[in-house]
């Protein structure tokens, strides 16, 4: 469905699967589709914040203002969706949770476990808090050396991807970052997600074809 037939997308997967960097499934895209549930949001910078809440010490906001003071992250990832097109080397910048954790900006309770992401219009993903602490999972403002466009989820997004040197690291399928990230819970036990509600696998580990339930 979004294969972009060609020579260069041939032998650019023929190189990402010859490196052992191709999930079994999929196939490599240079474009970058556009995939979410309902209406784009709108964006005011005045009234929006990021809220941190849930099984922490203390809860946390920051306006948008203050959250483009916070500690900043680029990565190179690959990313993998599960309708199976895969881009890789995709270049993001934005914030890292655990930077955020490892500077005191936030002290979680030793029963936080796992992690919800709420998104405009209600919409939920939920994580184990190991993967949200994994170098791979960024709360993302720019991709590609530009901000997000509205369709990929401006001002803010969660982001998890493969990074090639960490083959140890677990990679969940793309969906697993919220678009239009509005706040992070922190929760004592799992509750699923908008997708994991309507069947898609919880873990969603894109190595084992985690896709449905």
């Amino acid at each position: 469905m979004f294969m972009f037939e060609g020579p260069d997308r041939r032998k650019e997967e023929e190189r990402v699967r010859s490196a052992g960097r191709l999930p079994p499934g999929q196939s490599l895209t240079l474009k970058f589709p556009v995939l979410h549930y309902g209406p784009v949001p709108a964006f005011n910078a005045a009234t929006w914040d990021l809220r941190i809440w849930g099984e922490v010490e203390q809860e946390k906001r920051w306006s948008w203002d203050e959250f483009n003071q916070l500690p900043r992250t680029k990565l190179v990832m690959d990313i993998h969706c599960v309708t199976k097109w895969s881009k890789f080397d995709t270049l993001w910048e934005g914030v890292s949770v655990k930077t955020l954790l490892d500077a005191g900006l936030f002290k979680l309770k030793p029963t936080a476990k796992y992690v919800m992401q709420h998104a405009e219009h209600g919409f939920t993903v939920n994580l184990p808090l190991e993967v949200v602490l994994q170098e791979n999972f960024l709360l993302a403002t720019h991709f590609d050396g530009q901000p997000l466009d509205l369709d990929h989820g401006y001002p803010l997004r969660g982001v998890v991807g493969h990074l090639p040197a960490k083959a140890d690291m677990e990679t969940p399928y793309l969906w697993k970052g919220a678009k239009w990230l509005r706040s992070l819970e922190f929760m004592p036990a799992d509750r699923r997600g908008f997708w994991e509600q309507a069947g898609y696998h919880n873990r969603a580990d894109v190595w084992k074809e985690e896709r449905y339930s």
